[in-house]
């Protein structure tokens, strides 16, 4: 048994390991979508910027702003793409997550059960001794009441 105690613990601390290493993933993932948030946020306001500016200047800056708008559109739709490619590797990262937190808890639990187990024997394995013990000191007594 304390093979198998000394494997399941070992399995329990690499399943941390685990769970540890994609929530480190996640985050990481996590992290990357602020920063793509962050991005359109910023092209939004410079966006909006160079709009007033053009508005302003309709013949020197003005009749620039198409150029300026196409590519903004252009990187806009590339940070859509990303934001929904980083978008469901978070997803599969929260499932990958899961499935190794899942994992985790069935060591943990199957280690738990096999305490409890351990438990129980020793403790019943101590009443029949402290049964034996008292059986015996009953015997004696009956015998030296017997013999007195």
């Amino acid at each position: 048994m304390a093979r198998n105690a000394k494997g399941i613990k070992t399995l329990i601390r690499l399943s941390k390991f685990n769970v540890d290493e994609k929530r480190r993933v996640l985050t990481s993932l996590q992290t990357a979508e602020d920063q793509i948030l962050a991005d359109i946020d910023h092209a939004e306001h410079r966006l909006i910027e160079e709009q007033k500016i053009a508005a302003a200047d309709a013949t020197g800056v003005g009749y620039l702003y198409g150029a300026y708008h196409r590519a903004w559109r252009d990187h806009r739709n590339e940070q859509d793409r990303a934001l929904l490619n980083v978008r469901a590797q978070i997803e599969a990262a929260r499932d990958d997550l899961a499935e190794a937190y899942r994992e985790l808890k069935t060591y943990e639990v199957t280690q738990a059960n096999r305490e409890k187990q351990e438990r129980e024997e020793a403790d019943r394995k101590e009443q029949i001794f402290l049964d034996e013990v008292g059986m015996t000191q009953f015997r004696r007594r009956e015998e030296a009441a017997s013999e007195g």
